[in-house]
């Protein structure tokens, strides 16, 4: 069986799209790895930190995804992802963003956390709970090749591409965007004041 070539862009964007892992564009049945551990409630539960990634322009750097068990739902977020063991969160986030992208941060350029919240949403017919710490850093995209090298091949069935988005643009999306409200919260930190903000509990 040959493997379909990389769907196109629709938008048109020069967004990197994602070749599929089969014909029907489905993932994997087990897609939930060992961050996620069942919590007093019974809900699969990990610790995750992500990167609000800016360019010289106060462009954000979001990933489109999907679910595997709703393919035709997608929606927009932040680079980032699970806290292995071991690990604190600025150290997952230097290596989720070298992962999903091929940009290579050292811990201290990050800010933050700037943003701490706790995610709530269903994905590959599961139930999930997140607790985020989101950082800021700035890199220069005019200086970046990004690539999808580091990806699982998980990532490579859920994730369908990579975009810099100007917030008026990112403001106006027809599709979700997670945190909801990110355009905003991004121009809240463009200059940060070096207190988290703590965004509660949000169901997505």
């Amino acid at each position: 069986m040959t493997t379909p070539d990389p769907q196109p862009d629709p938008q048109g964007t020069g967004a990197a799209p994602v070749e599929r892992a089969g014909a029907d564009g489905g993932g994997p049945a087990l897609v939930l790895g060992p961050q996620w551990q069942p919590g007093p409630d019974g809900v699969l539960t990990r610790d995750a930190a992500r990167v609000i990634l800016l360019d010289e322009d106060d462009r954000v750097l979001l990933v489109r995804g999907h679910d595997v068990d709703a393919p035709d739902r997608s929606w927009w977020f932040t680079v980032g992802g699970g806290i292995d063991a071991g690990e604190d969160a600025r150290s997952a986030a230097v290596r989720e963003v070298r992962e999903e992208t091929g940009i290579v941060l050292d811990p201290g350029e990050l800010v933050g956390p700037v943003y701490t919240r706790s995610a709530l949403f269903d994905f590959a017919a599961r139930t999930c709970r997140q607790h985020e710490d989101l950082f800021l850093a700035r890199v220069r995209s005019t200086d970046l090749a990004l690539t999808r090298d580091g990806w699982t091949d998980v990532e490579r069935d859920v994730i369908d591409e990579l975009r810099w988005w100007d917030l008026d643009e990112l403001a106006r999306v027809e599709i979700e965007v997670f945190p909801a409200g990110l355009a905003d919260l991004v121009r809240d930190v463009l200059v940060w004041d070096g207190a988290p903000r703590h965004l509660g509990l949000m169901r997505e």
